[in-house]
């Protein structure tokens, strides 16, 4: 639905037609005739009586499109109020449907008992919703840029609800399988193009302040959910499927709030409702708006999902182990082990309250800032920071293991594991919306794509690796594996430039 940003910008198109007054904002609906624009309308009404040329022919086509950096119609332009409420209410979009894959996994062990089905095969239905998310992800980044973000979310969100519903009802493990697939599949609209939104709405200045709310809700929901779920199957009056019911329950909450109050952002999107009502106000079917061309498989999105993938891979192989780690190690109970994630959530909400502070110092002391005109690479400070703590972490977490030693010690390795990853999914997610700018949706949910289809994968490795060889070199080979990526944020920052000269739609976002 259009908000009343946008609405307010057409509102005086009727003065327009008749000539009465400019557009609003210095919104421009300009003539194109042999590549010279004209604003007036009156000299183009002569020009269109004596020509006789075709109406269809592109020179006659009159683009509407924003004349400046203050127009109303840009969702930049909105009040910071505005723009803050729909980042809050896309984070909630995102938080519950981030829920929705952690909140099946802590009930593996109960339904696996219910269906008469192992561990292994349980694990499946996790495995087969981070499929889903990495199959939908092909689809939503051309998707949100021909209908526009608004409809993608919120159809999307719907149809989710319904195979939450009945992954809820499911009286077999087959439709539970099936009901996963589907709710990772329509989970993809929200989680893969949110950081799109972010750019339809910030300059790049700002959107460093902003982002990291976007990447909390990411990162924070699935380490919450199993808190939650893990008080739910302690209650022996709930089950299982209270998880399920949970999740459609905040999901329905969050689904309404977006439905009443979230606005299209996406510009290109807000032009061509301009140009539709300019075309049934005048009977002028010239009126056209600029459309984004398609965006390919590039060199920086091959580079930096193959990065995220090996990351995505080590988080969730970590996560997986949480049963094995604190559960089995220390004898907790499973309300207990899922309150050890929020040792991560900790972490991450750390970075995320103090990622302002730090990106304002960073930005006084580096050369890649030069006033509002951002440099991508400038994005990558905090993984470069970060990334040598991902395998301390890992191998602290992995030798601090062992009943004679104190869990807190362990809990400490799980708020490290939470500051590096939003650390790092902040800076790459970051760096590819500033490097493809309108075509970032399609760059994002390219390696949304790849990275949960690995992680798919890996959930169903996961627990025979913690069997086979242990806590401790599980954990460690993660940890072999983060040393090696640890200088990769370097290298991005110090070639990066030369990665984007080879791409036919990478770029500076400067605007």
């Amino acid at each position: 639905m259009a908000s009343n940003h946008s609405s307010h910008a057409v509102k005086d198109l009727s003065a327009v037609e008749s000539g009465r007054a400019p557009l609003s904002g210095g919104l421009s609906a300009l003539p194109l005739e042999g590549g010279r624009f004209s604003a007036n309308r009156e000299q183009h009404d002569r020009r269109k009586k004596s020509s006789n040329k075709s109406m269809n022919t592109p020179d006659d086509k009159i683009m509407v499109r924003i004349s400046g950096e203050d127009d109303p119609l840009d969702p930049r332009n909105w009040s910071l109020l505005s723009r803050c409420k729909n980042i809050a209410i896309l984070s909630l979009l995102i938080f519950v449907q981030a829920w929705a894959g952690a909140a099946g996994s802590i009930a593996n062990t109960a339904a696996s008992r219910e269906f008469h089905v192992g561990k292994v095969a349980e694990n499946l239905s996790t495995a087969i919703y981070l499929f889903g998310i990495g199959s939908g992800s092909l689809f939503v980044g051309p998707l949100a840029e021909t209908v526009g973000r608004n409809p993608t979310y919120l159809v999307a969100t719907f149809v989710y609800l319904l195979f939450v519903l009945g992954s809820a009802l499911t009286p077999t493990f087959g439709g539970q399988v099936f009901c996963r697939y589907f709710v990772g599949l329509f989970s993809s609209a929200t989680l893969a193009i949110n950081g799109s939104s972010v750019r339809d709405q910030f300059r790049p200045v700002k959107r460093a302040f902003v982002f990291p709310v976007i990447a909390w809700a990411n990162v924070a929901a699935p380490v919450i959910s199993p808190i939650v779920g893990g008080w739910i199957l302690s209650n022996n009056q709930l089950g299982w499927r209270w998880t399920e019911w949970v999740t459609l329950i905040i999901s329905s909450g969050a689904f309404l709030i977006a439905l009443l109050l979230l606005p299209e952002t996406y510009l290109p999107i807000l032009l061509d409702w301009k140009a539709k009502h300019l075309r049934r106000v005048t009977g002028d079917s010239r009126y056209v708006s600029e459309h984004s061309e398609s965006a390919s498989t590039e060199p920086v999105v091959a580079v930096f999902g193959g990065y995220l993938v090996l990351l995505y891979t080590l988080l969730f192989t970590f996560l997986s182990g949480f049963d094995y780690i604190f559960q089995q190690t220390y004898q907790l109970s499973t309300s207990l082990t899922g309150v050890c994630f929020a040792a991560i959530a900790a972490g991450s909400t750390a970075f995320t309250l103090c990622a302002p502070g730090l990106y304002s110092w960073a930005r006084r002391k580096t050369e890649y800032v030069h006033g509002s005109a951002i440099k991508p690479e400038f994005r990558l400070w905090p993984a470069i920071l970060t990334a040598p703590l991902l395998p301390i972490s890992l191998f602290w977490l992995g030798w601090a293991s062992n009943p004679s030693i104190s869990i807190w010690y362990g809990l400490g390795a799980c708020f490290v594991f939470g500051v590096v990853i939003i650390a790092i999914y902040v800076s790459t997610y970051e760096y590819i919306i500033d490097s493809y700018g309108d075509h970032s949706a399609i760059a994002l949910a390219s390696i949304t794509m790849v990275r949960y289809l690995i992680a798919g994968g890996m959930v169903i490795a996961a627990r025979p690796m913690y069997e086979g060889i242990g806590v401790h070199w599980t954990l460690t080979f993660l940890g072999c594996i983060a040393v090696i990526l640890a200088p990769a944020p370097l290298i991005f920052w110090r070639y990066g430039a030369k990665l984007r000269e080879k791409s036919s739609y990478a770029k500076v976002d400067a605007d």
